[in-house]
């Protein structure tokens, strides 16, 4: 897989300048799990998504992984893309009273994550969430040793592994191809009102 954007090239020279191996895997983790996470499905795209992200500066846990599995890979770590079925009502957060309702009515939604091959086993290493979301009870990394498994950002139904892109994007695109138009609705409404809802947590953080 390669990107189409110089960006990201430039973004992996500055997150890993003068670093060792260990302290560049550690950077480049930090730096993407610092993304604010915004769910915008234009940048589900392997391909497209990573590089338009780090133009607008925002995205979900599968441009996030899209990126960090390829400056993995470019580091020369073996990684699987790592799918996490789950459903959003699972989840601990502190959900507003408008958002909570519709839960109930949302379909099984696909995690993606990194697993990254390093000293002989699979490690999980999850970029999801940033940490100014924190305080509504999302599960944040904010410490990865660059060597260890991270927490996963969700309460996984099962884990369900991929070699390529391709094969995790055909993957979603069968199982959401059974959603019915319900839970299509319900999805499209809940979605802008997680991520408007998002930032004002993130504005209340940092006062």
């Amino acid at each position: 897989m390669t990107m189409d954007n110089n960006m990201v090239e430039e973004k992996f020279r500055q997150w890993t300048a003068g670093l060792d191996q260990m302290s560049a895997r550690i950077a480049l983790f930090e730096n993407i799990r610092d993304i604010p996470y915004e769910i915008i499905p234009e940048l589900r795209d392997p391909v497209r998504g990573p590089s338009r992200m780090l133009e607008i500066g925002r995205g979900s846990c599968v441009p996030k992984h899209w990126l960090l599995c390829y400056y993995f890979k470019k580091m020369g770590l073996k990684v699987k893309y790592a799918t996490y079925p789950f459903r959003w009502h699972n989840s601990r957060v502190k959900y507003p009273f408008d958002i909570k309702i519709l839960l109930k009515d949302l379909p099984i939604n696909y995690h993606l994550a990194c697993k990254v091959f390093i000293d002989g086993k699979w490690k999980l290493v999850d970029a999801t969430m940033d940490p100014g979301v924190e305080t509504a009870g999302f599960r944040i990394n904010n410490f990865w040793d660059g060597e260890c498994d991270t927490k996963n950002a969700v309460d996984p139904l099962e884990e369900v592994l991929h070699d390529t892109p391709e094969d995790r994007v055909a993957y979603e695109a069968e199982r959401k191809s059974i959603y019915t138009d319900s839970e299509k609705s319900a999805t499209a409404e809940f979605v802008p009102k997680l991520n408007a809802w998002l930032m004002l947590v993130r504005k209340s953080s940092a006062i």
